[in-house]
């Protein structure tokens, strides 16, 4: 969908964007009703901390859940971002970039896995993949900072409480860094279409890193779009393994009007122009007292 007047919605979707951020240093830790506390981790820095303040804060507010976030900074969080995230967020763990460095220095060194380790070091959407999963084996939920829940996301719920099948969001197309034939030739199978990595669940222990570092030395390689890189790893992961995911009508990828104004939906994430309804519009709801209206 075009916009008229694209100049004019820029201005008002960068000012609506510092107002969030403003707003976000005064969220007051949220009030949960119901049930175990849900672990929940996002990769975060200075230009995104604010959304995954409201992405953390409306997914307690829909679910009725406590969060415990474990923000992974991408090395650009300051201080003051740490501190307002904690002061919401009481049972958020936060891990440094240098502290991901030295459990990658672990468990994913240089010597055994050099084209992860240098991609991580020039893409920080690397960090998606290695600092949530590297060295880890539990399953772990991760999302993306620019989402917002505005309905209870009973399907994520039931999956966190007892996951058996690996989850991801269905696209609205392949957003891959290579054409889906290559993928499947060089995963040896078809390689599964319309993954993304905004909401994820993944078990850590099934990511077999020598196939990783594979694969990401071919696509390298073969270039591409190293912005959808990490989505096209982790569909590769995924192709072999059994996979659920979402009604798409519920978790909104790219919301367009009438929805993108009326949040009817579950959820909503905001990629491209999208980016319009959250910082112009609909953060406002969990701070205007209508909230889930």
């Amino acid at each position: 969908m075009m916009y008229n007047n694209y100049e004019k919605n820029q201005e008002l979707t960068e000012k609506g964007g510092r107002e969030m951020e403003q707003a976000a240093y005064t969220l007051p830790p949220p009030s949960p009703t119901k049930g175990p506390a849900v672990k929940i981790h996002i990769l975060t820095g200075e230009r995104h901390w604010y959304q995954a303040a409201f992405c953390l804060w409306s997914f307690a507010a829909a679910s009725g859940r406590a969060v415990a976030p474990v923000i992974f900074d991408d090395g650009s969080l300051k201080l003051e971002h740490i501190e307002a995230l904690k002061r919401t967020f009481p049972k958020l763990t936060f891990v440094g970039a240098t502290q991901s460095l030295d459990w990658l220095d672990t468990h994913l060194p240089d010597s055994h896995y050099p084209t992860l380790r240098a991609q991580h070091r020039v893409n920080p959407i690397y960090r998606k993949l290695l600092d949530i999963h590297a060295g880890q084996v539990e399953w772990r939920l991760q999302m993306d900072s620019d989402i917002l829940f505005f309905r209870s996301p009973e399907f994520v719920l039931k999956w966190y409480d007892l996951p058996q099948a690996q989850l991801y969001l269905y696209d609205i197309k392949n957003a891959y860094s290579a054409s889906i034939d290559y993928l499947s030739e060089l995963a040896g199978r078809p390689v599964l279409q319309r993954v993304n990595a905004g909401l994820l669940g993944i078990r850590s222990a099934d990511i077999d890193w020598e196939q990783m570092e594979f694969w990401a030395k071919k696509l390298t390689a073969h270039g591409g779009s190293a912005h959808h890189v990490e989505q096209t790893l982790f569909a590769l992961h995924l192709s072999d393994r059994e996979c659920i995911y979402p009604d798409p009508k519920d978790y909104v990828l790219l919301p367009d009007p009438p929805e993108a104004i009326e949040c009817k939906a579950v959820m909503h994430h905001y990629v491209t122009y999208a980016r319009l309804w959250h910082f112009q519009k609909n953060w406002r709801r969990f701070v205007s007292g209508s909230q889930l209206s």
